[in-house]
Formats: C-alpha cells, structure tokens, sequence
C-alpha cells in the first residue's frame, strides 16, 4: 500500500516541481537582464543548459498551431489512463507508478496549453543540439512511457516462463507415468 502511496506523491510532486519551473526559469532569465528565447544559461556544463521556448505543438512541434486538438487528445488519454485503473485496479505496482507519472505529465502541460496556447519548455541538451527543448513534465511522460514498456516486457518474459515451466512440468510427468508402466 505504501508503494501506491508514493506514486500519488511522487506524481504530486512532480506536477509541482513542473509548474515551478516554468514559472521560475523566467524569473531568472528577467533577474539576470537575460532574453526569453534567445539567451542560454548553462546548468549542467556541456550536458544540460536552460533555453526558454515555448512549445505550440507537441513533441518535435507535432501538430504545431492546434493547441485545443492537443488539449482534447491529452484529456482523452488521461481520461483512458484513469478508466484502466479503475477497471483493472491497481494490481500492478509499476503500471501504476507509470500511470501516476504520465497523469502528472499530462497534466502539467494541460495546464499549459489552457493557460497560454503553448507549452513553456527550458531544458536543453547541449551535446545533443538538435534534440528539441523540453520540460520537466515531458520527463516525468517519458519516464511513466519507459516503465509500461518495462512492464509489457517483463509479463511478457514472465509468461513464457510460465509456459516452459508448465510444458516442463507436464513432460516430467509424462516421463514418470511412462517409467512405473
């Protein structure tokens, strides 16, 4: 139970921890005589560095200029999320976590395209230029993304050592039947 627990706070958390930043990183950018846009402060030398843009589409600008499509897919896959978990419960303790990060995601950058039309993105890998600039609520997606691919894997594997074990199980027995006779 506790497990659940922290997911819903992590994910609490991580909505927050999203919603400051992209209030906070232009309060910086104002405080040092910085441009919104244009000017880059490093964060973590040569890896990581802050570059304010906003985002009018989705990732890579996928459906740039269509904010309320974008809030309309975003609230039906939230919605769908939220309609697994009471379907199926909460049985699985990382689909749950997975499901808790993408719900905190998604939300983070509902929020944003409500609000203003466009997502507010500032982190930037400096040794991957042409990676596109992203936030930490596209983080917190991506992680929850990654897990239900763990996730779908690790049943998957699961499964087929459940069927070895089973067809070894019923070959062993075959052998003992076969042997007394």
């Amino acid at each position: 139970m506790i497990s659940y627990i922290l997911a819903v706070i992590t994910g609490i958390l991580a909505l927050g921890a999203d919603q400051f930043t992209k209030w906070w990183i232009p309060t910086v950018y104002e405080a040092n005589g910085l441009v919104l846009k244009q000017d880059s402060i490093p964060f973590i030398p040569h890896i990581v560095e802050i570059h304010y843009t906003e985002n009018g589409g989705a990732a890579w600008g996928l459906l740039d200029g269509h904010p309320w499509l974008l809030v309309s897919i975003t609230i039906v896959v939230m919605l769908v999320i939220i309609a697994s978990l009471l379907k199926y419960g909460i049985r699985d303790k990382l689909m749950f976590w997975a499901s808790m990060l993408i719900l905190s995601g998604g939300a983070g950058n509902l929020i944003d395209r409500i609000q203003f039309e466009h997502v507010r993105d500032f982190l930037h890998l400096e040794f991957w230029p042409t990676y596109p600039v992203f936030n930490v609520a596209d983080c917190t997606i991506v992680i929850g993304v990654g897990l239900v691919m763990f996730s779908l894997i690790k049943s998957i594997i699961d499964e087929q050592k459940s069927k070895s074990n089973a067809h070894a199980i019923t070959n062993q027995d075959n052998n003992d039947t076969n042997e007394t006779v």
